[in-house]
């Protein structure tokens, strides 16, 4: 484990994944990050690449091959070389090797920092295409938050609250993992969104394309939350384990597959393409309330 601080945060990162693992508030005692109770979830905040979500049939075609790759891909699962390290921030990195060339056959260096200035974690993905072809591939993050954040508020007391107003439906999930073809009506021209344990029994909530690209976490009885920020993410996930004591604000750049799919790689919705030696970069960020 590794630990970066200053005089408000305490963030405890393992290069397994390079998963975080703790956001602990210095002045005010708490911990927002989930436990990773394996009763409902084991994970934190797994690192999502090279895909996001589900492959039809867990496969996809690239150059007339055929590939298998798992659910969110096989970063979670790496263990991450500590790059730099300082005492409020810290980088890792995974290249790519010959089990990954297996399943995903192109040269890479991904590096991921976490940064630390005041009461804000600042998270960034950096993927460089260091092979002689174009490159396609998602990326995103899954951070688990503790609800509620203090004894005595229920879960249903927090609120997600973004900062446009949107029309927005959830992408339903299929058996299979699969987006459907067609949303269904959620956000109704406003931008609160009430949180309950019920609203995960269909699996997450995936939106396309919000107008905003900041949410903040409230709740009607305790002044205790956070703002999450993702600029340059078309994708978000919000999602829950039934009945568990957190929310995942998920950002994302890239989506599961659709169940009309056709599964070769290049014409997945949301792929990013990264051409020889060029560096792809996006941030989130969780700014803590004092």
């Amino acid at each position: 484990m590794h630990t970066i601080e200053n005089n408000q945060l305490s963030v405890t990162i393992n290069a397994a994944g390079a998963e975080l693992n703790s956001i602990f508030h210095k002045i005010n005692g708490r911990e927002y990050l989930w436990n990773g109770d394996a009763r409902f979830w084991a994970k934190r905040s797994p690192v999502l690449f090279p895909i996001i979500g589900t492959l039809k049939e867990n496969t996809y075609f690239f150059n007339d091959k055929k590939y298998e790759l798992g659910r969110h891909g096989f970063a979670r699962d790496k263990n991450f070389v500590v790059a730099n390290e300082s005492e409020s921030s810290i980088s890792f990195s995974l290249a790519d090797d010959e089990e990954t060339l297996k399943v995903f056959p192109f040269h890479f260096l991904f590096s991921i920092s976490y940064t630390l200035t005041g009461n804000k974690l600042s998270v960034g993905y950096y993927i460089k295409n260091t092979g002689s072809e174009e490159m396609f591939f998602s990326v995103g993050g899954h951070p688990a938050f503790k609800l509620p954040l203090t004894e005595g508020v229920g879960y249903d007391d927090y609120y997600l609250l973004f900062n446009k107003t949107e029309q927005a439906g959830r992408w339903p999930i299929s058996k299979d993992g699969l987006i459907e073809a067609a949303p269904e009506p959620l956000i109704n021209n406003t931008n609160k969104l009430p949180l309950s344990k019920e609203l995960f029994y269909k699996d997450a909530l995936v939106f396309k394309h919000l107008q905003s690209d900041e949410v903040e976490l409230r709740s009607r009885k305790d002044a205790a939350g956070f703002t999450f920020s993702f600029p340059g993410f078309p994708y978000l996930g919000i999602w829950a384990a039934k009945d568990a004591g957190f929310v995942c604000i998920e950002p994302w750049c890239g989506i599961a597959d659709s169940v009309t799919a056709s599964q070769h790689l290049p014409e997945k919705e949301g792929i990013i393409s990264l051409m020889p030696a060029a560096m792809f970069e996006r941030t989130w960020s969780v700014a803590i309330d004092d």
